[in-house]
């Protein structure tokens, strides 16, 4: 099993080749200025409890969070959207660990701004086998202390390789979620996360059954 990170800088390496170096630099500026601002901080952190939540999932059916703790601990994903790639490998290594994870008695929920039909989507391509969460307007996000506006510099280059986000979350806003991942207990504590406003930066599927399996 390949390490998610292996994966990931496989990537960066072609896209170092492939996209224009006066993209990449507008792309790491933007993700600099991020990481230097306040939002990283402000999000929830191991320790803290986790907020309840009610949403439906790819197929319009509704899930709480609160219900899913009822039958085990829960590693909630949030991700950015179908359309960015990091979130794709994301979402495919923690595919891959599944079977860890529901051997360590836990359930794995992925949790996403893109709208349903989008989520079904990316659920298919990444033959994903377990739920996707529409958090419309980002408001779960938001309590979880994730949600930013893309730079206004980012638009025009998003656009123009096909990315239109508010097609994709069905709004007209620009805003999303950093990549975060969480282990919340059965008492509703989280006792382990991960959040960076790099959204290049994704938590190791095996860290996570690691934490598990100390619960």
């Amino acid at each position: 099993m390949s390490l998610l990170k292996e994966k990931i800088a496989a990537f960066d390496r072609q896209k170092a080749e492939t996209v224009p170096q006066e993209i990449l630099t507008t792309m790491e500026r933007a993700t600099r200025e991020l990481k230097e601002s306040p939002l990283e901080g402000q999000a929830l952190k191991t320790g803290e409890r986790a907020p309840d939540f009610e949403l439906p999932n790819h197929l319009g059916e509704k899930r709480q969070l609160q219900k899913y703790l009822d039958e085990a601990p829960v590693v909630l994903s949030f991700y950015r959207g179908g359309w960015c790639p990091y979130c794709n490998m994301e979402l495919a290594a923690l595919q891959e660990v599944l079977p860890d994870i529901r051997r360590a008695g836990a359930t794995l929920v992925a949790i996403s701004p893109e709208t349903p039909d989008h989520s079904l989507s990316t659920r298919e391509k990444n033959d994903l086998a377990f739920d996707i969460l529409f958090d419309e307007g980002n408001r779960v996000a938001e309590r979880y202390g994730l949600v930013f506006e893309l730079a206004l510099e980012l638009r025009p280059i998003y656009s123009g390789i096909g990315i239109d986000i508010p097609a994709h979350n069905g709004d007209d806003s620009y805003r999303i979620p950093m990549p975060a991942t969480y282990l919340i207990n059965q008492a509703g504590e989280i006792r382990y996360d991960f959040v960076d406003a790099d959204y290049t930066k994704r938590s190791e599927p095996t860290d996570i059954i690691e934490v598990l399996r100390r619960l």
